[in-house]
């Protein structure tokens, strides 16, 4: 193994002893590092102790499953991007799992080389991230690393998903920002779901960044997109 600028540290959790250690073989040889553990709990103690670039973890789990896994990782501020491997391949499961938290998700079976050409492109998108540790806009603040909102320095409880919506919009305040921009980069879909899964999102995030305020928070610009209202 040789290792190389590009290398990974990768927190691999897979309970198929099989399927792991044929995804770390193929891993390995492109010089990345790897952690394996057998159960989420393991995991989920690793990723709180670990500085991994990326976090590849299958759905079903024997303790707890994936989903589970991401939305405690999430919980406590662990941002590492997260790929998640599943038999469970309609877009629906793949809505489901973006909305806990998960970066990416590859439906099983997979070629090897597809999934270490999206790991490589999961943590470029990453590292090419550069956040503030706060975003101010009017009312609102976003917390990236804590991971928590703000309106009028009251606490807004989100979802992981929610979370995300939130700080795209603080990201881009004041611009309209239009449901394929979100698609591509909240949800990291480069395809259309056929579903309503932005609008009804858009919706949880409004009421509750307005509840218990009398102004509103997001502007929906019939035709074009949503923006975010300083208040």
């Amino acid at each position: 193994m040789v290792q190389n600028d590009q290398s990974l540290n990768i927190l691999h959790v897979e309970d198929d002893e099989a399927a792991a250690v044929a995804v770390m073989a193929a891993m390995q040889r492109e010089g990345n590092i790897v952690c394996w553990e057998k159960t989420a709990e393991a995991g989920l103690q690793k990723a709180g102790r670990g500085a991994f670039d990326v976090i590849l973890l299958d759905r079903m789990l024997p303790d707890f499953d994936g989903l589970e896994l991401v939305r405690r990782i999430r919980s406590v501020g662990i941002d590492t991007p997260v790929m998640m491997l599943s038999a469970l391949g309609r877009s629906e499961n793949r809505i489901e799992g973006l909305d806990a938290g998960v970066d990416d998700y590859l439906a099983k079976p997979y070629e090897t080389g597809e999934l270490m050409s999206r790991l490589r492109a999961l943590h470029r998108r990453s590292a090419s991230r550069v956040h503030s540790a706060i975003i101010i806009y009017g009312q609102f603040e976003c917390h990236v690393k804590a991971r928590t909102a703000f309106r009028q320095n009251r606490h807004i409880a989100l979802s992981p998903k929610e979370f995300e919506l939130f700080k795209y919009l603080m990201e881009n305040a004041g611009i309209v920002v239009n449901r394929d921009q979100l698609l591509r980069d909240v949800w990291n879909m480069d395809f259309d779901p056929q579903t309503n899964v932005v609008d009804v999102n858009m919706g949880r995030l409004r009421r509750k960044l307005e509840q218990g305020h009398n102004g509103p928070a997001i502007e929906t610009i019939w035709g074009s997109g949503y923006r975010l209202i300083a208040g």
